[in-house]
């Protein structure tokens, strides 16, 4: 085998450590992006923060100069005057309050400031204000554990009964625990606040609130009737319903609407519910006709290099704190160039897929047309896999709402006339259509098959079911309402 030696040319991409950076500041959300610019703030005191500096409260140098020599003459002098300086006044310190007969400028509030509950803490309390022994107590704590959230009891009695028998026989008790005393502390439990918890399902849930009602609470009877025989109600056989209740259609709708008063899930209100706030990066807003697009200035932190630092840099010098400097000179600069390319790109972004989606701006979803990351790609010159980054985890602020930029691209479908149609905006169209159908006789999906496609958009049965399924719509036959 001869070896030799030779040169070839080839082209390649090298990703700088300033193109990573780049690249991996342009996929952060807003709440991340803060984050590591805290961190760089943290690591390189080259890199500093431009703050907003109010001059109301400034005084000067020169003021704070002049009043120290002022105090510094006046106690070196050979006799202390009457009176001799302060810094302060008695009244800047002292303020005069009101006895106990008038009321001060301030008064003490009490914090009212309301701290989350849990369901269990809730049941609880309540438990230890009955008149329970502690065997009854102790099986109250093992149903008020075995709650889910939306306190329903899904765990059988049994079950409840072996394990409060297991407790007591770890505490040393000899007493036997039967199932006739589970479920007369669950009886207990399920008329506290609130009213239902501890059913086992939901016509239990219902039958106790309706049982707590006053008796002159009109429709009650009926409504208790009507939930013997919950099965039919459910699947809407309107004339099994009438024959087996002996109720009238009348009296059925008013039993009906004392249920859709009740509360199907008592302990959802409990539910430990964090709201998760989205900041905007992009704000758009409509001006002369016209829609202008601009970030949002609470994202965009102003960064800028240390001028006490640079100032300290000396180019020959190539000492360890020197090279140092001209390390962290270099980071800084990078990462400001890098912050600046993030923002130009999100805006840039941000403007093509407006210009597109105009008319979702002023009609709403049923606008929206169809729009996929190739579209933008071309427009503003950039790669697929970059328009996917600047779109991911950033948010749109509109008069329509608050959106992923991800939210404006949607497959699409073909149109009568030969043109596309954003799925979108066909969900739009058949979530408007069933809003506004008959109850008693709602469409199917292949009557608004047909009804979209006297609007222009030819789509299958199938396709229907698939958009009104991700709408979590209900089918015609569970839709309809009979009473």
């Amino acid at each position: 085998m001869k070896l030799s030696v030779g040169l070839k040319v080839a082209n390649s991409l090298s990703l700088t450590p300033q193109l990573q950076q780049a690249i991996r500041l342009l996929q952060l959300s807003s709440l991340e992006l803060e984050q590591e610019i805290q961190a760089q703030l943290d690591s390189n005191p080259l890199l500093e923060k431009v703050e907003e500096q109010s001059t109301s409260d400034d005084v000067s140098i020169a003021e704070i100069e002049h009043d120290n020599k002022d105090l510094t003459t006046e106690l070196n002098a050979d006799h202390l005057p009457d009176d001799l300086p302060v810094d302060t006044d008695w009244d800047d310190v002292y303020t005069h309050q009101p006895t106990s007969l008038g009321a001060a400028e301030y008064e003490e509030r009490e914090d009212n400031r309301q701290v989350h509950e849990s369901l269990q803490q809730h049941l609880i309390e309540q438990v230890n204000l009955l008149n329970f022994s502690k065997i009854e107590k102790l099986i109250a704590h093992c149903i008020i554990d075995s709650l889910d959230e939306k306190g329903f009891l899904e765990v059988d009695i049994e079950d409840i009964t072996s394990s409060v028998q297991k407790l007591l026989a770890s505490m040393e008790y000899e007493e036997e625990v039967e199932h006739d005393e589970v479920l007369v502390v669950l009886k207990h439990i399920q008329r506290l606040e609130p009213i239902g918890v501890g059913s086992r399902n939901l016509a239990e849930c219902l039958l106790v609130q309706l049982a707590s009602l006053p008796e002159s609470t009109p429709c009650r009877n009926d409504a208790i009737k009507l939930m013997q025989h919950y099965e039919l109600l459910i699947t809407n056989e309107l004339p099994k319903l009438i024959k087996q209740t002996g109720l009238n259609q009348e009296q059925l709708r008013c039993a009906v609407d004392l249920l859709k008063t009740l509360k199907p899930h008592p302990g959802l209100e409990f539910e430990n519910r964090e709201s998760d706030y989205q900041i905007p990066d992009v704000v758009v807003v409509k001006k002369n006709e016209g829609w202008q697009v601009s970030l949002n200035p609470d994202v965009m932190p102003k960064l800028r290099v240390n001028s006490f630092y640079a100032n300290m840099i000396k180019r020959a010098d190539q000492s360890d704190d020197n090279q140092y400097l001209r390390n962290h000179m270099l980071e800084a600069k990078n990462f400001i160039k890098s912050i600046d390319e993030r923002h130009k790109t999100l805006l840039k972004v941000s403007t093509c897929i407006v210009e597109h989606q105009k008319m979702f701006l002023e009609l709403g979803a049923e606008g929206m047309k169809p729009l996929v990351l190739r579209d933008i790609a071309e427009e503003v010159e950039l790669h697929e896999s970059t328009v996917s980054r600047v779109t991911t985890n950033k948010y749109m602020l509109t008069p329509r709402g608050l959106f992923e930029l991800k939210y404006f691209f949607s497959s699409h479908v073909g149109t009568t006339s030969g043109g596309e149609a954003s799925s979108t905006a066909i969900r739009a169209k058949i979530k408007k259509l069933i809003s506004e159908e008959n109850v008693r006789k709602p469409l199917s999906d292949n009557a608004i098959a047909v009804l979209l496609k006297e609007d222009g958009i030819d789509v299958a049965r199938r396709t229907v079911a698939k958009y009104r399924e991700s709408l979590h719509i209900p089918s015609s036959s569970e839709r309809k309402v009979l009473i």
